[in-house]
């Protein structure tokens, strides 16, 4: 928290000295706007050429100070964007996430763990997590978040993570550049479209004549005006027109060229800029190093190739304009030029454009753990194993605050899976969701709310909260059979980390309770880690038939002055307390 408010304080203390050059800057401009004006009359009523030339500096130096003003401009722009991104921060810390987007989007009711988890909406992992402003950095975050990776990966992802987390400056830079000029679904799915177009064929002849009759316009018209010969104004004049006619009949391939072209060329400079912050970084890791070195495209970097777009995509926007137009075109044959450089540009990059994308979500997906790492010092990162060892200590909910978060070790080395008992909101639930969580953040190269882990990755399974499907007319009840049909089929091909939460809940006791010790009988014969959570206290029995691979353990809850103390602490063996009659007695139901 520290470190963001100094941050706050000195971006605030810049943004007020940029704020004072901009408002130097705008008087000089308009002293020197005006000083031509005066020093230009001078000359008009003299005819002295001092007073041409002075005016002509006053021009120039204008022209210069429009250049300097708007990188004042920019740069302020950037710091009030760099001071959003460490108020946001603060905010966080307060326990306000609503700075964030929570990725709705991402929801996947038939996920194997993201839904049950709630990786997705409000106060969600996601939204802890995301760090990201372009289309593509929300949607690799997403994709990371829902696929555990092999073992390797999740190496070197640790390893760019560790690079990234202390350097913040580097890190909020990136964010705020992003947030400057923050593109959308609409304008990334309109360029991904674009490149997978054709190019435009334009043939050699074509090629030829966009610069023979140009040339042969400017020529004619240029003798017109230097020897004053009707003729060749003659013929400029009927070339003016014949280069208007082969624009129009490459009018329905500029059209189909075009885009928000104002919208996207500002966009487009922003990817370049951020392309740029990757190439110009120095990293050491692996992952990054090869992020990097994907950027480079026959010894021409891809900001330069982004930045070129932008700038065609820029003079695109040109054949709109009805005076401009017809100027640059009747004497250019300008777009023509910009169509065969739009044509040549989606033949050299149309493949590369996409990836170069991915990269800039990768980055930001990267940054986005890197400052989850950097804001909880206190976590750890996983060290990885194959032999199917399991170990947390002093395990905690990401999301829960620090101060009220209690933490509890599990071992799966002796038992791989445990049947978890207590009362009404001892913390059963809470439990499983603060160990699939840590699951998946160590099977995505994350650090874990643990003092110490040791970790195989393995698949995560959950049937926690499942909804009825009533597009497919599913109940509840066959919606979870669904699900744990599944979970069985992947259990038979490879060893998974399986969490139920009172599974079976839409049939009556006995079936349930049936039903439940046969999942738990068919997952210990298999190759399940994990966990269940059950009221039923005789599906515990079932760890005395598997003793090597069942374990059972509680949480309980005491009655201290006629009010109910919960301590959440995980302990051996089955639950002994029972709360739902206290309660119901004490808010008078029964």
């Amino acid at each position: 928290m520290t470190e963001y408010q100094n941050n706050l304080s000195q971006l605030k203390e810049t943004a007020k000295q940029l704020s004072s050059k901009d408002r130097e800057i705008s008087i000089i401009r308009f002293i020197c706007i005006a000083s031509f004006a005066i020093l230009f009359y001078q000359y008009y009523q003299s005819d002295q050429i001092i007073w041409l030339i002075t005016s002509a500096l006053t021009l120039i130096a204008f022209a210069l100070l429009i250049r300097f003003h708007n990188k004042i401009r920019w740069k302020a722009r950037f710091t009030n964007e760099k001071i959003t991104v460490n108020e946001h921060e603060l905010q966080f810390i307060e326990g306000d996430l609503s700075s964030f987007e929570n990725g709705e989007e991402f929801i996947k009711h038939d996920h194997p763990y993201s839904y049950d988890l709630d990786f997705f909406g409000e106060n969600s992992l996601y939204q802890s997590l995301n760090r990201t402003s372009t289309v593509s950095g929300r949607k690799i975050l997403a994709n990371h978040l829902l696929h555990i990776l092999p073992t390797k990966e999740i190496e070197q992802t640790q390893e760019s993570v560790k690079e990234l987390a202390p350097k913040l400056d580097w890190r909020q830079g990136f964010l705020a550049l992003a947030k400057m000029n923050p593109d959308s679904l609409e304008s990334y799915d309109q360029l991904i479209t674009w490149s997978d177009k054709k190019p435009v064929s334009i043939n050699a002849f074509t090629r030829f004549i966009s610069y023979l009759l140009p040339i042969a316009t400017l020529a004619f018209l240029g003798i017109y005006l230097i020897a004053s010969s009707s003729m060749s104004g003659n013929i400029g004049g009927l070339l003016f027109l014949i280069n208007l006619g082969v624009l129009g009949a490459f009018s329905i391939s500029i059209k189909k060229e075009l885009m928000d072209t104002t919208k996207i060329e500002k966009i487009l400079k922003q990817y370049s800029f951020l392309l740029e912050e990757i190439e110009h970084q120095s990293f050491s890791s692996e992952k990054l190093k090869n992020l990097q070195s994907q950027l480079i495209h026959h010894n021409r970097k891809a900001s330069k190739a982004i930045h070129r777009l932008a700038i065609l995509f820029g003079r695109m926007e040109h054949v709109a304009n009805v005076f401009a137009s017809p100027i640059l075109n009747g004497l250019f044959l300008y777009h023509i030029h910009v169509l065969i450089g739009l044509s040549q540009w989606r033949k050299n990059h149309a493949e590369d454009i996409k990836e170069w994308l991915n990269i800039i979500g990768e980055i930001e997906s990267l940054n986005s753990l890197a400052n989850f790492s950097y804001s909880n010092p206190d976590f750890v990162y996983p060290k990885l194993n194959n032999n199917h060892h399991l170990h947390f200590e002093d395990l905690g909910h990401p999301l829960l605050s620090k101060s009220k978060a209690v933490t509890n070790s599990i071992d799966f080395s002796n038992h791989r899976y445990f049947i978890l008992t207590g009362s009404n909101m001892s913390g059963k639930s809470t439990f499983l969701r603060t160990v699939g969580v840590n699951m998946v953040l160590a099977g995505i190269g994350a650090p874990v709310y643990s003092s110490k882990a040791n970790v195989h990755p393995l698949p995560v399974l959950v049937s926690m909260r499942l909804s009825d499907s009533l597009t497919d007319s599913e109940s509840y009840f066959y919606a979870e059979v669904k699900r744990l049909k599944s979970i069985m089929d992947q259990l038979v091909s490879e060893p998974c980390f399986v969490l139920l939460d009172e599974i079976l809940r839409g049939t009556n006791s006995d079936d349930k309770r049936n039903g439940t010790i046969e999942v738990i009988r068919k997952m210990a014969a298999m190759q399940a880690y994990g966990g269940i959570a059950t009221h039923d206290l005789e599906v515990c029995k079932t760890s005395d038939e598997f003793p090597e691979v069942l374990t059972n353990k509680r949480f309980e809850v005491e009655i201290v002055d006629d009010e109910l103390v919960f301590d959440y602490k995980l302990r051996d063996g089955i639950c002994q307390n029972k709360s739902a009659s206290f309660i119901m007695k004490k808010m008078g139901v029964i």
